[in-house]
This record gives structure tokens, sequence and C-alpha cells, in this order.
């Protein structure tokens, strides 16, 4: 193995320790130079494993664990998350709601709603979820499924979500930063974005574990419909980001 492939290999699992690292940091634990720091991370950025920040990086995630291996983690927190994004929905009539972990917390919290309420969703578990509930009318958008997910996808499922317009759209995250959110799976990504695009409001669910990464596709930019609803106070740097382009930042 190369020197080259040494450092890049030490920098990706110094950033598993640590999700935010300095220039000044990996030149100390490497024994090298700005200069070489800068160039590794540069290739590593350029091929997609990391991505650049302001005298560091960060490790990129492009890859998840199925959502039956995701949903056996950060329970207290997406429960926590779940009642918090459960009490900013207000008396809104209609949602849309993402695939994944904390999204069918969010939607074993929502069940026990005792008023009338219409939620479009492309994930099974929270169809089947919300519909014990006789008071939630349950549209499950049509599409191409993906089993690891549990959820439908492709040009059907895009056409559909184009015919509506909620004024919530609640939606979960593989990754949060400085720039916006980002998801691991592509036809997720494209989904989630168009539930975005046809809503007045985000409330992006994501616990801490998520903060200060970056995956393979961004479904949202900062903006002041995007309220991000977490389990911990966010890095300064990344609530400065976030508050700044107007976006809201809440936690438990």
């Amino acid at each position: 193995m190369s020197k080259k492939s040494i450092r890049h290999d030490h920098i990706l699992s110094a950033l598993e320790i640590d999700p935010s690292i300095r220039v000044s940091a990996l030149c100390e634990q490497l024994g090298v130079s700005a200069e070489t720091i800068r160039r590794d991370l540069a290739e590593l950025d350029e091929t997609g494993r990391i991505k650049r920040t302001y005298g560091g990086a960060v490790r990129t995630k492009a890859f998840e664990p199925a959502l039956s291996e995701r949903s056996k983690l950060h329970i207290e927190a997406r429960e926590k998350i779940a009642q918090l994004a459960l009490s900013r929905i207000g008396d809104t009539h209609s949602l849309f709601i993402g695939g994944g972990a904390t999204t069918l917390h969010f939607a074993r919290a929502l069940r026990a709603i005792d008023r009338p309420l219409t939620v479009l969703t492309a994930a099974f578990s929270i169809a089947t979820e919300l519909s014990m509930n006789p008071l939630i009318q349950v549209m499950s958008l049509p599409g191409i499924v993906e089993p690891k997910e549990g959820l439908v996808h492709g040009a059907e499922t895009l056409k559909c979500i184009g015919q509506f317009r909620t004024p919530i759209a609640v939606v979960g995250a593989s990754a949060i930063d400085e720039d916006g959110v980002s998801e691991a799976l592509l036809h997720a990504a494209q989904v989630y974005s168009a539930m975005i695009n046809h809503a007045d409001e985000t409330l992006i669910v994501a616990d801490s574990s998520k903060l200060g990464n970056r995956s393979l596709q961004q479904i949202v930019e900062w903006n002041r419909n995007v309220t991000l609803i977490t389990d911990a106070p966010p890095p300064p740097r990344l609530a400065s980001a976030i508050r700044q382009r107007g976006g809201t930042v809440i936690w438990s």
C-alpha cells in the first residue's frame, strides 16, 4: 500500500471518530505538511468519499443500512423528535410524510390524533401505521417498490405527488450539513424532493448522529420554509449556517 493510500485510510478513519476534523489536526497526526493534507482532502473530495469544509472535512455517507437495521438505533432520540414534530403540525389538514426510521416514529405518534387528517406517503410502514386510526385518510402513493426501504419511487410516484399540495411535508434525512439536507438513497431523494417542492413548509426530522455529514444527493437547501427537528443542539457553526439562510432549528 502506498503512503498516500495509508494517509487516505487514516483520514477516513479519523473522520469516523470525529465527524468534523481540521487540517491542522491531520497534519499533527500524520506528520506531513498542510499542503499534503489539502491535496489528500481534494482527492478524497473528488471521489465523493468526503466533503470539504472550511479548514477541514466531513466524511460523506454514500450508503445507508436498510430500514430494518436503522429502526433498532436511536429509539429514545427518535421518539423525542417525533413528539416535538407532532407539536409543530398544529391543525394541519394534510401532510406528506417521507420514509425512514424517524418518520416511522413520527407516524406512531401521529396515529393517536383525534381529528380528521389526510396523509400522503410513499412508505408502506407509515401507511399501515396510520390506517389504524379511522380519522386519518391515508393515500399510499403509486410506484416501483423498493423492498429494503419499504417505499415506492419512480415516474408514477413523482407524477402523483405533483397533483397535490400540502401545508407541511415531514421528511427524514441521511445527513445534515451547512448547505442543506441530503439523502443516501437516490430514488428516495427524488421522492422527498418532490414532496418538499409541493408543500408550503418542511419539517426535517433527524437524530443528532446525522449532523455534520453529507450524503449522496441534496434534497433541500436551508431556507425560511425548512425546520430541522433533532434531539441535541447542533454544532454552533451548523446552527449558525442554518439560521443565516432563514431556516429554523429546534431540539428536544
